[in-house]
């Protein structure tokens, strides 16, 4: 399977994201957005719905999603995205003129983005804390223009990363010794880790359901997620025998240019117990959707299937492992310290970004849209989680 002429496109940018893909796009326009193709060269600025363009001379991209509100405007929203140098200060101002301009011609309540532009890395306050000045001048400038920082943040403001470029000996060694022995712990208990095939998505939604009324998230419903686990499993891994190589280590692996999704499955004697769906682009990986069983929990299956993404990941061309959130607040009142207290084992460091800003040419709708969305939101989420519940009884 051929690479889309735009993830051929967005792969030559600088942090090239899975969410801003050809097949992302495909996934939010089966669920009411419509997806606009934002393209900068040296000369020209082009948002077009219909993505057959290729150019050689792309200096900025991004994937704009949009969706109609309160009948006669329109939100926008970038996800991940633009993808460009954001330390280019004159491409920076190009790129944010013309989504301004962009915003104000559609008639847009706001234009969101959250590119992945860093501000720091280490957990605040530590030995570890390293401030990033550039990302600081880009949320500056953001806040110069009169860009806001968004109520609604749609992604994760940190995350944790693995950097997979060191052989497997160093990066078990960069792991605490607690998770190291976790991982041994469940190949001597008899986990085995499998890749998933399409006729386990079921089982994995249910899996999925599960841990989300045991561990009080809202998920959506299961034709969501098979429409966006089948589009990205459909990436061909036969690709890999004949494209491109990255270099890593002393081996030749190939570069991911079509983006792929990948499950795996922990098993206990041919029982599933937890699994991920590994998404793969560009040379990262990103560990976005994890699901496990109460039953034998005591045999540290989660372990040794983070252990099992990573190779993976490495064995195709991934240099960095994406474990997807952190908290933005770095002590046990927030809802995530669990959840990173495990992704800090795994031997990650903390990077901590711009998050989501919010454009808002039309202030009143923008203030009604802030105070409503909310609320409907909230009264959503509530009746997800019963209804996700009364699925699963």
């Amino acid at each position: 399977m051929n690479s889309h002429p735009w993830n051929q496109l967005i792969s030559q940018l600088p942090d090239p994201h899975f969410l801003q893909t050809y097949e992302w796009g495909q996934v939010k326009a089966k669920y009411g957005w419509i997806p606009y193709y934002a393209v900068w060269t040296e000369n020209q600025f082009s948002v077009i719905s219909d993505q057959s363009l290729v150019t050689d001379q792309c200096l900025a991209a991004a994937l704009i999603l949009k969706r109609t509100a309160f009948r006669r405007f329109s939100i926008f929203y970038a996800p991940k995205g633009p993808l460009m140098d954001w330390t280019n200060e004159s491409l920076r101002k190009r790129v944010l003129d013309d989504l301004q301009s962009f915003a104000k011609k559609q008639g847009a309540i706001f234009l969101k983005i959250d590119p992945d532009v860093a501000l720091g890395r280490g957990v605040p306050a530590s030995v570890d804390e390293v401030t990033e000045n550039s990302g600081q001048a880009v949320r500056s400038d953001l806040r110069r223009r009169g860009w806001v920082e968004s109520s609604d943040q749609i992604q994760f403001r940190n995350t944790v990363m693995v950097d997979l470029s060191a052989s497997e000996e160093d990066i078990l060694m960069r792991m605490k010794q607690k998770t190291r022995y976790n991982i041994r712990l469940a190949e001597r208990k008899g986990v085995a880790v499998r890749v998933g095939k399409l006729e386990d998505l079921g089982m994995l939604y249910r899996m999925y359901a599960e841990t989300s009324v045991r561990d009080g998230f809202v998920i959506r419903d299961e034709e969501y997620y098979k429409t966006v686990w089948q589009l990205f499993m459909a990436g061909d891994r036969s690709q890999f025998s004949d494209s491109p190589t990255l270099q890593l280590g002393s081996e030749q692996v190939p570069s991911l240019q079509s983006p792929v999704a990948t499950p795996l499955i922990a098993e206990v004697n041919g029982e599933p117990v937890a699994g991920l769906f590994l998404f793969m682009f560009a040379g990262r990986a990103y560990y976005v959707y994890g699901m496990s069983r109460d039953k034998h929990r005591e045999k540290m299956p989660t372990y040794l299937l983070q252990w099992e993404a990573m190779k993976h990941a490495k064995a195709h061309g991934c240099l960095t492992y994406d474990l997807w959130g952190a908290p933005d607040v770095f002590d046990e009142s927030d809802s995530m310290w669990g959840v990173y207290r495990f992704k800090e084992g795994l031997g990650g460091e903390v990077v901590r970004t711009l998050g989501a800003y919010d454009f808002t040419p039309n202030k009143f709708w923008h203030s009604m849209y802030s105070d409503v969305m909310p609320r409907v939101l909230d009264f959503m989420r509530s009746k997800g989680k019963q209804k996700t519940k009364r699925r699963l009884e």
